[in-house]
């Protein structure tokens, strides 16, 4: 029978479901026993959880006469394996996808199953319909994700990322198409995402004056400041600081968790990776040389005779200026903008996250949740791998490789 004769909607069809405690050789020899009986396969779909397996398998109808010996031989087989088995007969193949192609990604710590079940619920009130679900990760959250068809993308983005937070998990939502896995660049801030710390409050505690940095920090990171005034302000506070300060703030950065994990998987799988930011190069360029990263741009301190002068040299990295760093970052890269991934906590993050294919809010000020096409709550940076689709095994299969 011909593949356009296999897919046409009136032709006869059984579903073969087989399950029960998963053991090697059983999709084989279902298969096999199927075989003696000449159908075709028209799709098929297995699913192993805590060891129990689903095996489903749509095939079209033996020649006549034998169906009911294909039933027979079928659940002897299934017995013989200690598993069981069920046959229906239909007519064609699965129903039509609807138009819209999207892939939910949802992280909870932990995922419950009310959460679940309102995100399921969100779905289908925006007209979509669930046609699979895949487990991402169990650690350090979970993370599922559900391929939706039947509306459009952006649609569902703005029917489920809004009330998120309230439900307690994290979700993204991207167009299903294969760009999804070529988004082969990825850029970040610094200070408070890839970095636990405020770079400038470590500068600025050696100075003395970490308490009025902090609060100038804190309210440009809120959007009620501009951000280049902050900045001279800020760095102003710093003068006359001997240079030797730079190598005890480097000793002082600490990384997010999941940090490494992050960059070493992305590196491994092909990505290209870059940080930019309103913190200074004398920091950043010491991360660019310890984590591998490809791009790496921030504002440089004034060092004149041994010590900061209390000014920032050369072109000032602000909101503007990440997402025109973030632009040229892709074009040296050869990576469209539609297919880069941008990572930020703060205001000053919003014009690059907004300029990405996917802008992620990590860890962020309300005002950059609300604005980012999807939000990570938590103190995780690795978690961002799953809403690019990567899989723990993929990351755990890639930490392998680096150790060997």
């Amino acid at each position: 029978m011909s593949a356009l004769q296999t897919s046409s909607s009136d032709v006869p069809t059984l579903l073969v479901k087989i399950f029960g405690k998963d053991r090697p050789g059983i999709t084989a020899g279902l298969f096999d026993t199927l075989a003696a009986f000449s159908v075709d396969v028209v799709d098929i779909e297995q699913v192993v959880t805590r060891g129990r397996m689903v095996l489903c398998a749509l095939v079209t109808e033996p020649p006549t006469g034998h169906e009911g010996e294909l039933r027979s031989t079928v659940h002897s087989w299934a017995e013989s394996m200690k598993m069981q088995a069920e046959i229906i007969s239909g007519i064609g193949d699965n129903r039509p996808r609807g138009l819209g192609r999207s892939l939910v990604t949802v992280l909870g710590h932990p995922l419950t199953a009310q959460a679940t079940a309102a995100v399921a619920a969100k779905i289908t009130k925006a007209g979509g319909n669930i046609d699979r679900i895949f487990r991402l990760a169990k650690y350090p959250v979970t993370a599922v994700e559900f391929a939706v068809s039947g509306v459009e993308t952006a649609l569902l983005r703005t029917a489920l990322v809004t009330d998120a937070a309230a439900l307690g998990v994290d979700v993204a939502v991207v167009d299903a198409g294969l760009y999804r896995r070529a988004q082969r660049l990825v850029v970040m801030d610094v200070d408070s995402t890839l970095i636990q710390d405020e770079v400038i409050e470590l500068f600025a505690a050696h100075a003395g004056c970490e308490a009025e940095v902090a609060e100038v920090t804190a309210a440009a990171m809120r959007g009620e400041l501009d951000f280049e005034q902050s900045l001279h302000a800020r760095v102003a506070l710093l003068a006359g600081l001997d240079a030797s300060v730079v190598d005890k703030v480097r000793a002082e950065v600490r990384l997010t968790p999941g940090a490494r994990t992050l960059i070493r998987t992305l590196k491994r799988l092909g990505y290209q990776v870059g940080v930019v930011s309103g913190g200074f190069t004398q920091v950043t360029d010491d991360l660019q040389e310890r984590l591998g990263l490809d791009f790496a741009q921030a504002n440089t301190l004034e060092i004149v005779d041994g010590r900061l002068t209390g000014r920032v040299t050369g072109e000032i990295v602000d909101r503007a200026g990440k997402a025109r760093l973030l632009r040229r970052f892709a074009a040296e890269a050869g990576v469209p903008l539609s297919q880069t991934v941008a990572i930020g906590d703060g205001a000053n993050d919003l014009d690059m996250l907004n300029a990405a294919g996917l802008g992620v809010a990590f860890n962020a000020k309300p005002v950059v949740r609300e604005a980012a096409h999807t939000a990570v709550n938590v103190p995780f940076l690795d978690t961002v791998l799953y809403l690019l689709g990567i899989t723990r095994e993929e990351v755990e299969a890639a930490e392998t490789h680096d150790e060997q």
